[in-house]
């Protein structure tokens, strides 16, 4: 899952990027509401988590622009403002979530789930191909009742794929959900996660399926 951190604070953003990441998510990191706009209408995000008081542009105004322009990508607004209207008129120009500040890590982290789950079209927590069980809580994967141990980028393929499950995936869409804005890897590292998978999920009645010219998509095994 790959997400959209727009905060100035230096060390709240560089802790919260740091922790997300070891969640098993790509972040891109901006301090800067130009940026973070910019970024919004040229990337494809999971879910947004937006400081309001931003320098350059307000976070008001990037959450306006990024609804303006039709996206309905869920947005987490993280504020230190208190005061109930600044609240209403976020939640008014399409915030998905309000977070006050100071929070715990634990919560911003269970709220960034629920929104991304509602936004995937899930009402249950768990989805079920085969053997395989994914359940978005918690972000875990188990084969036959068993965890499934993945290395990161591993995860976040799956992840993608099991989400969009009997759908075809490009390889450019996976990169750009398991990668950052400052990786320097190539599209080719997609096969290498993909390889590694398909040998992760022998037996467990779940294939990755190569579809030449359009991706890859999860199958269950015939």
């Amino acid at each position: 899952m790959r997400v959209l951190l727009a905060e100035d604070n230096p060390q709240l953003a560089t802790w919260l990027a740091k922790a997300l990441r070891q969640k098993q998510f790509a972040v891109d990191c901006l301090t800067d509401g130009n940026a973070a706009d910019h970024s919004l209408s040229v990337e494809d995000y999971d879910a947004v988590i937006l400081d309001l008081t931003l320098p350059g542009m307000d976070g008001l105004e990037v959450l306006r622009r990024l609804r303006q322009r039709g996206s309905r990508t869920p947005v987490l607004v993280l504020t230190a403002r208190a005061a109930l209207d600044e609240r209403v008129r976020g939640l008014n120009l399409g915030a998905d979530d309000y977070l006050a500040k100071p929070f715990e890590l634990a919560e911003l982290e269970a709220r960034l789930n629920a929104l991304i789950r509602r936004s995937q079209g899930g009402g249950s927590s768990s989805l079920v191909l085969g053997s395989l069980e994914y359940e978005s809580t918690g972000r875990m994967f188990r084969v036959g009742g068993a965890p499934l141990v993945l290395r990161p980028r591993e995860h976040a393929v799956l992840e993608v794929l099991m989400l969009r499950s009997g759908r075809a995936v490009s390889k450019e869409a996976l990169f750009e959900k398991i990668f950052d804005l400052d990786a320097t890897a190539s599209t080719d590292a997609v096969e290498i996660y993909v390889h590694r998978l398909r040998k992760r999920l022998e037996g467990s009645g779940v294939v990755i399926v190569t579809l030449r010219g359009l991706g890859y998509t999860l199958e269950k095994a015939k």
